[in-house]
């Protein structure tokens, strides 16, 4: 049964019932006031040093067009919940507000805020969910991506995540965080209408054994796809089906049909890599490549490039797609300022940070550096990381491209030292520094609240 108006991406419903009880609150009380709220992440997990931010363009666009339908507020009319003026206001419900962020792609770290929301108040406080769902997961599975990059280095890897995500939406937003942070391409179709991700697949084992042998069906698919097959040669015997490619492809030469690749995708995938491109360099196909594939993640790959397993490139799914080593980030969503008023969270371990901030990055010898958080109007030391991208409701600036957001991404992994780059579990990770200004202003704050 499919019900309209549940395409969780864009419906205003996508948000958890407290955002709308306290929005109806404000509207009540007339607490419409502009505020400031800040999304960020209080920590990072252990298996992870550095965070790559994704996720905004999605946000931005998601805010662009929120919109309560007819049937939206007919529905919250049924639960008895709301007083008609304010479901008469969300019928007229617009984003109103200013957004500053940190560009996607860019490296970034624990407190620092992903997002700034300044806005009225109800407004923020509705969009607190969708925000918080779509940037937190976005750059979990780019941060998970940084690091297959690192490992898989100028060998590359492809998205081959999508049939084990959390649902179809969660496939291609994950497919387009993995290619922020450097995946050369998905093999998630829709993806690759959605966001311009260039498509990569090979072939299941289903394929092969549909047909009565092995050689059979290389030779049809080889046919079919002359210039790009990629044959899966590991169904029943890996040595074996690298022989019956080489046949393959020596049959179909003079038909023009050249082999892109073979895939490999279980058993001892260093020793079979060695034992495939010895089979196929002595059948003369030198530049067929190897792909290989299997639940990798970036500790697998660099086992296997440790072991000097001649791979060309890596298809990586779960253990991307699903962020399985750090699947949640502790992205939270709160409130900075209220009507010119700093307010700060005081709770033990959930505290936050008061004020409208900036994070400022230093860079040293063309590397990074390091990070101070401060409020946003002083002038500190280094590069400010949070761009105005949303003034009034509406997009500002230049339209940044996933390209641009890829290439930044390459850039920062360039540029970190060799402590962040390291794939090892981390001891927990200092705290980001705060400015002198910003830590007067949580002194002067705790004292009006004590």
């Amino acid at each position: 049964m499919t019900l309209p108006g549940t395409n969780a991406a864009t419906s205003a419903l996508a948000t958890d019932q407290y955002e709308l009880t306290m929005a109806a609150s404000y509207f009540s009380q007339g607490v419409t006031g502009s505020a400031v709220f800040d999304l960020f992440v209080r920590r990072l997990p252990l298996e992870r040093r550095f965070l790559v931010a994704a996720g905004l363009a999605d946000a931005l666009s998601y805010l662009d067009q929120l919109r309560f339908t007819d049937s939206d507020v007919e529905y919250l009319r049924s639960l008895g919940t709301f007083n008609a003026d304010f479901l008469d206001y969300l019928g007229d419900f617009r984003f109103t507000g200013d957004v500053w962020a940190i560009p996607e792609g860019e490296i970034c770290f624990p407190d620092e805020p992903l997002l700034r929301i300044e806005a009225p108040i109800i407004e923020a406080q509705i969009v607190e969910t969708a925000l918080l769902s779509t940037v937190a997961h976005q750059t979990a599975i780019a941060s998970k991506a940084a690091r297959v990059a690192l490992a898989s280095g100028e060998r590359g890897f492809v998205d081959f995540a999508s049939r084990r995500a959390h649902g179809p939406e969660a496939a291609v937003r994950g497919a387009r965080a993995a290619y922020v942070a450097g995946a050369s391409a998905t093999s998630n179709v829709l993806a690759g209408k959605a966001y311009g991700i260039p498509l990569s697949g090979t072939m299941a084992h289903s394929y092969v054994m549909a047909f009565e042998d092995e050689v059979d069906a290389f030779r049809r698919f080889a046919r079919d796809f002359p210039t790009s097959a990629v044959l899966l040669i590991d169904t029943y015997d890996t040595v074996e089906g690298a022989h019956r490619a080489v046949q393959v492809a020596r049959e179909l030469a003079d038909e023009g049909v050249r082999l892109r690749g073979v895939r490999l995708d279980s058993g001892d995938l260093a020793a079979l890599s060695h034992k495939v491109r010895e089979v196929l360099d002595e059948g003369g196909l030198e530049d067929v490549r190897i792909i290989v594939s299997g639940d990798l993640d970036e500790y697998r790959i660099t086992e296997l490039l440790e072991a000097g397993a001649p791979c060309d490139a890596f298809g990586v799914g779960t253990q991307m797609g699903v962020s399985a080593d750090a699947p949640a980030l502790s992205a939270v969503y709160k409130l900075a300022e209220y009507e010119g008023r700093p307010v700060l969270k005081m709770s033990t371990g959930k505290d936050s940070l008061p004020g409208r901030k900036q994070v400022w990055r230093r860079e040293v010898d063309g590397g990074f550096g390091a990070d101070v958080i401060g409020l946003a109007d002083e002038s500190l030391e280094g590069r400010p990381l949070l761009e105005h991208v949303m003034a009034d409701g509406s997009p500002v600036g230049e339209t940044r491209s996933l390209a641009d957001a890829r290439d930044r991404c390459a850039r920062a992994l360039t540029s970190l030292p060799d402590s962040l780059r390291s794939l090892d579990v981390s001891d927990p990770q200092d705290e980001v520094p705060t400015s002198p200004r910003l830590r007067a202003l949580v002194t002067e704050v705790n004292a009006l609240r004590n």
